[in-house]
């Protein structure tokens, strides 16, 4: 069923405030992933000092900081997987070279890109919080015993299924806080809030299941099943086919209650799972360093595709693109050799390579 976030409108000028200096902190804690690894990221004076995180968030570090760890893990899992999805668009996920706001001013915006930046966050610390469960790394969780009894296939429930719930239920409140803690929610509070939901279900609704055969000589006369969590690049690439199909919304009125609704009324509502952005994004062709972007000058792009999310035509914008020839390394005639490796030669080709004009 579509979901509408909806509030009581009692107070237009504090809600008019908020929508026009709603500060983008609830993504900062992604500057976790800067810290070294000798840095601490737990206890009541490391918690403290903790740049990007709001003072909710510390709050939740202090009262649970054995799963802080996981949350810097988190961070470092966000940035990587989101330069993966986007290695071949005009924004590639580039992140600033110091501050809290990894990926830039670019993310103070309601656009899609931040849409996908809130839910793949929430997700990263559900999944990276769960992965911590079933590792048996933290006290306060472990398996899902809960997942028991006889299947409807006819197989039998058992082995160490993962937790996703308790790792969910810390994103929430760690990844929601700073949009809750407001109190009054405008449009952007919305969004995030919206987004991030739509990041957890990603995983929910992608959970596999695993299974062990049992018998005689490895006969499969009785199976064992357990569920686990999608692989991270999974989740990613659900959450970039949301991001392709995301739903344009505004904040609207509907008498004394507000809510997000598609800005083209023949649009159906968004449902739970889709990402959802309020405001249309740059066009990331130019360099602009005050919000993080480094424009596509002297990018690779695909000579050979026009259509294609990597073809040089939407890449380059404008000034267009140049070919050239390189000189690449490659491995060439591998053999296997038993056992077990295998062999290769290092071969040097010539290839063309494509860049942006400058």
């Amino acid at each position: 069923m579509p979901t509408v976030f909806t509030v009581n409108l009692t107070a237009p000028l504090l809600l008019l405030l908020l929508w026009a200096t709603h500060p983008t902190m609830a993504t900062n804690w992604l500057s976790l992933a800067r810290l070294p690894r000798s840095r601490p990221v737990s206890g009541a004076a490391p918690c403290a000092r903790l740049r990007g995180l709001t003072p909710g968030q510390v709050g939740v570090c202090r009262a649970r900081g054995e799963v802080m760890e996981s949350v810097r893990k988190a961070a470092e899992m966000v940035i990587e997987e989101c330069q993966h999805q986007f290695r071949n668009r005009r924004w590639n996920c580039s992140t600033t070279s110091r501050g809290i706001n990894v990926f830039g001013r670019v993310m103070n915006q309601g656009t899609r890109e931040a849409a996908f930046v809130h839910a793949l966050s929430s997700a990263a610390v559900a999944v990276a919080v769960t992965r911590a469960c079933t590792r048996g790394e933290l006290d306060r969780c472990g398996c899902d015993r809960k997942v028991r009894g006889v299947s409807p296939e006819g197989f039998q429930w058992s082995g160490c299924s993962d937790n996703l719930s308790y790792g969910v239920a810390f994103s929430q409140t760690f990844v929601d806080e700073p949009e809750r803690a407001k109190g009054v929610s405008a449009g952007r509070p919305l969004m995030n809030l919206h987004n991030n939901e739509a990041g957890r279900k990603a995983i929910l609704h992608n959970m596999q299941v695993e299974c062990k055969c049992h018998g005689v000589s490895g006969s499969c006369e009785l199976r064992t099943c357990w569920k686990v969590m999608p692989p991270f690049r999974r989740v990613g690439v659900v959450l970039k086919e949301r991001f392709d199909g995301a739903t344009e919304v505004r904040l609207t009125r509907i008498g004394s209650r507000t809510a997000l609704l598609p800005r083209d009324p023949q649009v159906k509502p968004p449902a739970a799972r889709d990402l959802l952005y309020l405001t249309p994004s740059p066009d990331f062709c130019h360099l602009d360093p005050d919000n993080g972007i480094p424009g596509t000058a002297g990018r690779r792009c695909n000579g050979t595709s026009r259509l294609a999310p990597d073809g040089c035509e939407l890449v380059c914008c404008g000034p267009g693109y140049r070919a050239g020839r390189a000189e690449v390394v490659q491995r060439c005639s591998c053999k296997f050799s038993w056992c077990c490796s295998v062999r290769c030669q290092q071969c040097k080709n010539t290839v063309t390579i494509h860049t942006c004009r400058v």
